[in-house]
């Protein structure tokens, strides 16, 4: 993390743009299409439309005047949802999964935000979805980005802009929160931008041994009886390191380890901070040109859907301190009848993190149930 030297200088976080390129997923390799967003009419915040969707068509918005800073309409609250996708596009007909769902609330004034994941198995009501034939039910989360990308007629073609469509409907209606922007990021960008920030600073909390990487950072082979790998293994030693972009990626995909998937998501979300703290001293977010070159550089790899720009949701949360930038871990339990897996639930103070979430009472909540704070 960058010290500060001399006078105490703001603090600035690049929000969206940080997590839409940091966000973490955990498994597979991810194809995506280029840079997406609204080229509709400026919508104020949170008026994303129900029915947008997310076309592969670069926005044509007009640069706002000199004088009117980018992002100046937007006061919050705000919800941005940001996606991991497993696409195996190595495998014909693959449906692409969401294996990392990460929300990030920021407040109404836009002096604090909280970032939260959702289990990829939470049991949750998929509405349907005619575009992709969908009709409804209730799964697993990982399963609306597949069951949306969908397209009637044409079995080996899937659309991820589209399956984002149903997954962000479906978090909504779980969350009772409206999502006002979302992205869906690669690992490949991913990659990108930790290297060319010269890596990240963070510490890890427990000994995490990879499934996937050997220490020289190329893939394990395949077991020959197939069910797994063979080889030498990475090892992520507990206490401060830096890891460079494929050991930051390869350290929070693991879900094997002590704490299983939840363990995961606290990595996942670890990470992102420590990234965020990484480009403060940079101060992106009021920079509307550095932040289209992160966007730029990103690609194809990142869909950006709906909403602000980016440039704009940068520009407006570049005063928010990283010190109140908080994660929030939601405890959950399997679900099932004896050896019967069926998924994940949020346990009752989750739910109810939620609840006060959108009744704008988040730091309230916490303050009487700070287990749910994550350590950074």
């Amino acid at each position: 993390m960058a010290h500060e030297t001399g006078a105490r200088r703001p603090r600035r976080v690049l929000l969206l743009a940080a997590l839409a390129a940091v966000v973490l997923v955990a498994g597979g390799a991810l194809v995506v299409n280029r840079l997406v967003s609204d080229d509709g009419p400026q919508r104020r915040p949170g008026a994303v439309a129900a029915t947008a969707t997310a076309t592969a068509t670069p926005s044509t918005a007009a640069e706002p005047s000199p004088t009117t800073p980018p992002g100046a309409g937007i006061t919050g609250p705000l919800n941005l949802l940001v996606v991991g996708v497993d696409t195996r596009v190595s495998v014909p007909g693959w449906e692409p999964h969401s294996d990392a769902v990460l929300v990030l609330h920021v407040p109404a004034g836009l002096d604090r935000a909280y970032l939260f994941s959702l289990p990829r198995d939470l049991l949750v009501d998929i509405p349907a979805f005619p575009k992709s034939g969908y009709k409804g039910g209730k799964t697993k989360l990982t399963h609306a980005m597949s069951y949306g990308s969908r397209v009637p007629g044409k079995p080996k073609e899937h659309r991820v802009a589209q399956g984002y469509e149903l997954l962000r409907s479906t978090v909504s209606g779980y969350t009772g929160l409206r999502i006002d922007a979302g992205a869906v990021i690669t690992f490949n960008g991913f990659d990108k931008l930790v290297d060319t920030l010269g890596g990240v600073d963070i510490y890890v909390d427990e000994r995490v041994v990879s499934l996937h990487r050997r220490p020289d950072g190329k893939h394990r082979d395949p077991a020959p009886s197939g069910g797994g790998y063979v080889g030498p293994q990475m090892v992520y030693e507990k206490g401060q390191r830096h890891l460079n972009g494929w050991q930051a990626l390869d350290y929070a995909r693991q879900r094997y380890i002590a704490g299983g998937d939840y363990a995961r998501q606290r990595h996942q979300q670890q990470l992102i901070r420590a990234l965020t703290a990484k480009i403060l001293d940079e101060n992106l977010a009021r920079q509307p040109d550095r932040v289209q070159q992160v966007v730029d550089a990103l690609g194809e790899t990142l869909i950006y859907a709906g909403g602000p720009r980016i440039v704009d949701i940068a520009y407006a949360l570049g005063g928010l301190s990283v010190d109140r930038f908080t994660l929030v871990a939601l405890p959950g339990s399997g679900v099932g009848k004896g050896r019967a897996y069926r998924g994940e639930e949020l346990k009752p103070v989750g739910r109810q993190f939620l609840t006060a979430l959108k009744a704008g009472d988040a730091e309230k909540f916490l303050a009487t149930h700070p287990e749910l704070r994550v350590k950074n």
